[in-house]
């Protein structure tokens, strides 16, 4: 798909890799409503765009896991920049520790899976009737390989991964491209707060992903997404390695397993494992 002239929506579009994603959309012709849950983050990247793009995007933030929410921040697509041609289900929220609580994991499912299900039940009927649409969701090497660290995130990158899958395949035949992304250590808020905390498998987490490969700029990541929409690729890997990595993993399961437990022992100093209530 060319972007030129398309409409988009980018959940998690005020900073890091989403406010990237939107800025190159722009610079390539397409028109953006960027959204995020924090207003003046939305606000401040809309802007950034307009004055050097004008009429080319518009902020609307809220709550992307709120059906309403969605139904109100495709409406406002619409009705800005006409019918919606990409959506990116890029919003996400870190990992808690260890085995995480309840609510946690609640967030995380609702984040990175729930959110980029209700997109899709909302997108989808229309995409089929005009036989084509393009679906980006971001999820993570965590969600090919795993995050030492993090249930809650490890768990639910790999069901964007499924999802993402899932929707290739039910709809790939129908006029519906979807792509996943699929980054190591990309440098944005949400790693960088990881470089601050006292928890120990949080700091591990945090590690293992900016000592596994080079920690990318979102412009960067953003570059390697247009391409894989310019050329229809469902997996995007702006950390080349890590496809290398899924293969071996896939070709010998115990031997990956016992070389991460290796890995996850020399982060942490051979600490157990916790419930990530310390």
């Amino acid at each position: 798909m060319r972007v030129n002239g398309k409409c988009a929506i980018v959940t998690g579009g005020g900073r890091g890799i989403g406010a990237a994603i939107a800025r190159r959309l722009v610079e390539a012709g397409a028109r953006v409503v960027i959204a995020d849950r924090d207003a003046a983050a939305a606000e401040q990247t809309a802007a950034a765009i307009l004055s050097a793009h004008p009429r080319t995007a518009v902020p609307v933030p809220g709550d992307i896991t709120d059906e309403t929410h969605l139904r109100e921040l495709i409406a406002t697509a619409r009705d800005t920049f006409g019918a919606v041609d990409l959506y990116f289900a890029n919003a996400g929220v870190p990992g808690s520790p260890g085995l995480g609580a309840d609510a946690d994991w609640h967030n995380a499912f609702q984040v990175h899976v729930q959110a980029h299900v209700r997109a899709a039940r909302l997108l989808v009927d229309d995409w089929v009737r005009r036989g084509a649409g393009y679906f980006v969701a971001t999820a993570s090497a965590a969600g090919l390989l795993t995050q030492i660290g993090s249930a809650n995130y490890s768990v639910t990158k790999h069901a964007t991964v499924a999802f993402a899958e899932w929707l290739a395949i039910t709809y790939g035949d129908r006029g519906i491209r979807v792509s996943c992304l699929c980054p190591m250590g990309v440098d944005t808020a949400m790693l960088k707060a990881g470089t601050t905390t006292e928890d120990r498998w949080a700091t591990a987490a945090t590690r293992a992903v900016t000592e596994a490969g080079a920690v990318l700029r979102p412009e960067q990541v953003a570059e390697d997404v247009l391409a894989a929409i310019d050329e229809e690729r469902f997996l995007i890997l702006p950390h080349r390695d890590v496809a290398e990595m899924h293969r071996r993993k896939a070709s010998d399961y115990d031997r990956w397993l016992h070389g991460m437990r290796r890995y996850q022992a020399t982060l942490l100093g051979h600490a157990e494992p916790t419930t990530g209530n310390h």
